[in-house]
């Protein structure tokens, strides 16, 4: 999962950010209204966290315009205005929620499973190929019931793969939901990656391939 942290606290920003690596998601930190806008054109994010009181402008004046270009991905506003009068204002103004500082991180997580289960973006199902399943609400796989222990990355590249499982999927696409903007990338870093998650994968037994297609990419299957 990629998610855009839009926020100019510089501690609070650090805090969020790691959290969220923590629970293996990917996260580009901004820190104003036109870097959000900058990021949101060049890359594909499941989730954006807004702060509102930003260095040039209200977060919430921006959301009706992301909607009005056709952007749905959910918009979680993070503030510390708690009033109720706020609350409505950001929900009638295009916001999937709304959450008051200071919070629980386990909360904003909760929150953030909660917006992305909507119809058409349900990162929370799981998904099943060969031995092997991976639960999308807590981010693990398993071979048979037993807990397949991935680093953070090789289970982003898992995950990417399984979703557009019996497709050949690009490497730019591998990437975007690996790295962030400020993830340095080594040429051959994906690579490694993938490598380390085909061994382990039949190391477990897990009934599936891996294949590189030249010049374009990783496919996943099941074992014929």
């Amino acid at each position: 999962m990629r998610v855009l942290l839009v926020e100019d606290e510089p501690e609070m920003a650090a805090a969020l950010a790691t959290a969220l690596r923590d629970h293996d998601m990917v996260v580009d930190l901004v820190a104003d209204l036109g870097l959000a806008e900058e990021a949101l054109r060049i890359a594909t994010y499941s989730a954006v966290l807004l702060d509102r009181q930003l260095p040039d402008g209200d977060g919430l004046k921006l959301i009706p315009k992301l909607r009005a270009s056709g952007l749905q991905t959910p918009i979680i506003v993070l503030t510390a205005r708690g009033e109720i009068a706020d609350r409505v204002a950001g929900l009638d103004g295009g916001a999937d929620d709304y959450l008051s500082k200071p919070f629980a991180i386990a909360e904003l997580l909760a929150r953030l499973r909660a917006v992305l289960r909507r119809p058409g973006d349900l990162p929370d199902e799981t998904l099943k190929l060969g031995r092997l399943a991976y639960d999308g609400a807590h981010r693990q796989a398993s071979v048979a019931g037993v807990a397949l222990n991935l680093p953070r990355r090789e289970l982003l590249v898992l995950e990417a793969l399984l979703r557009r499982a019996g497709r050949t999927v690009a490497r730019s696409v591998l990437d975007d939901a690996v790295y962030g903007f400020d993830d340095e990338i080594q040429s051959n870093a994906l690579d490694t990656h993938v490598s380390r998650l085909r061994r382990k994968l039949a190391d477990a037994d897990a009934g599936i391939e891996i294949h590189a297609i030249r010049g374009i990419g990783y496919l996943i299957n099941s074992q014929s």
